[in-house]
């Protein structure tokens, strides 16, 4: 057997046609959706992430302000020339601006930020409405209720290629690896939900879960979210199973100019041989996420008429 590999890119680009339609009759309105995104410290491969987003809002006709905190300064102070807790109130204030500004529709502290700055504090001051990420705890606990504001970018992605590709979770085990409170935990709340997209079966395995391979055997859909390079292998992978690759991770590679390649957590080439169908990495769930970000801020947009 060969897996199929899943287009995320067409699916990215279905999206975005759909999205650049509604966008155009909300400008047509006179209202523009507008993001603003935070970006703080030099780290690569979040600026390269950032420059995505702006590609992508920039095809479907949303705005994008990039406020760039610091770069090599911020890494000045985080490295003991100041007081690391200035820079925090420096983003805190950022954001209470962007709070009150009422053409900025959603807001986003792109992840990671530097060592020292309270991530926590500064996800729960961005106001609940524009919190395009859904990182606040209102909207996770909204989440976990069954009525979500916003669902988060990566979890919505995996939903939407499973659904897209009549790959529906419903009744079906879906066997998770990875807990983390940015894919794990909501994306195992929104795919037990008894609602269209959900209504599966979930387990959530971890690095640490005794007898991994046999959780992720019982799987008819896998979805890898560890952070592990290679972690899920063919004979872990029952024969026809869906498999989600979330993982994005550099590894060294010599015979590349840039010095290393990325790669998923799932070992591609011997899982594909068992899987009926996968995803690609690159070009895959990180794909899709840009757009769902994108599906958010519109949201965004047009529940800020009603208020």
């Amino acid at each position: 057997m060969t897996a199929e590999i899943i287009d995320c890119k067409q699916i990215a680009n279905a999206i975005k046609a759909e999205l650049a339609k509604e966008v155009a009759k909300l400008s047509g309105d006179g209202l523009v959706p507008r993001l603003a995104i935070i970006l703080v410290g030099d780290d690569a491969p979040s600026a390269t992430y950032v420059r995505g987003k702006e590609r992508d809002g920039a095809e479907v006709g949303i705005l994008m302000d990039v406020y760039r905190l610091g770069d090599s300064e911020a890494s000045h102070r985080l490295a003991g020339e100041g007081d690391p807790n200035q820079l925090t109130l420096e983003i805190r204030d950022l954001i209470d601006r962007l709070n009150g500004d009422y053409l900025v529709h959603g807001i986003i502290l792109q992840l990671p930020v530097p060592d020292g700055v309270d991530e926590g504090m500064l996800l729960a001051s961005i106001d609940p409405r524009k919190d395009v990420d859904g990182l606040h705890p209102e909207n996770q606990g909204r989440i976990l209720q069954g009525d979500p504001r916003y669902l988060p970018a990566t979890p919505h992605a995996v939903q939407q290629i499973l659904v897209r590709t009549k790959n529906d979770p419903g009744g079906k085990h879906v066997v998770i690896v990875g807990r983390s409170r940015l894919v794990g935990l909501p994306l195992a709340n929104m795919l037990v939900q008894k609602r269209a997209g959900g209504n599966a079966t979930v387990t959530i395995c971890h690095t640490s879960t005794p007898d991994l391979p046999g959780y992720v055997r019982a799987g008819d859909i896998v979805i890898a979210a560890a952070g592990q390079p290679g972690l899920i292998t063919a004979d872990m992978v029952r024969p026809g199973a869906v498999v989600i690759d979330v993982g994005i991770n550099r590894v060294d590679d010599a015979t590349r100019e840039r010095g290393y390649r990325l790669v998923g957590d799932v070992d591609h080439a011997g899982v594909g041989e068992v899987a009926g169908a996968m995803t690609p990495v690159p070009g895959g769930v990180g794909l899709m996420t840009r757009v769902m970000l994108l599906t958010n801020v519109v949201r965004a947009a047009r529940e800020s008429q009603r208020r």
